[in-house]
């Protein structure tokens, strides 16, 4: 399936690239975000109108993004669980719990925007957490989980 990328998608383009994916990836996750439209005459026409407005909104998004880093740098976030003597906690702590955390911080964050690579935190201690707040910007915050 041959799509005309809106927007800069991770690890496949930018905006304005034709781009060539699995129907199921296109048809389930590209068009319905409003990521990509078929490759067609019509949209073809219609995406070099347009391009101005598509490289406006991806600079803003992109500006909004360095903003929001420039307010997480240094932070840290202290969540309370339940957890046994030796410091492992009865159940985890995964992204939901960092986002909500963050923003009871004043600082908003999605769910989808914390990485944890090796699964949710099951321990006590200090934690680097990666977050991603755009396809170009990437930053990190420490959490610390302490028991309750």
């Amino acid at each position: 399936m041959e799509l005309i990328l809106l927007q800069k998608v991770r690890n496949l383009g930018t905006l304005g690239d034709k781009v060539v994916v699995k129907p199921g990836y296109g048809r389930n996750y590209l068009l319905p975000q409003g990521k990509a439209v078929r490759v067609n005459a019509a949209n073809l026409a219609a995406f070099e109108q347009r391009r101005a407005e598509y490289q406006a909104k991806a600079d803003s998004q992109l500006a909004d993004a360095e903003a929001r880093k420039g307010k997480l740098d240094g932070v840290s976030v202290t969540i309370a669980t339940h957890a046994s003597a030796e410091g492992k906690l009865f159940g985890s702590v995964g992204p939901r719990d960092i986002s909500e955390a963050l923003s009871a911080a004043g600082h908003e964050v999605n769910k989808g925007e914390v990485i944890l690579g090796e699964g949710p935190l099951r321990h006590t201690g200090e934690f680097d957490v990666a977050l991603h707040l755009h396809a170009d910007v990437h930053t990190s915050v420490k959490v610390i989980v302490v028991a309750d």
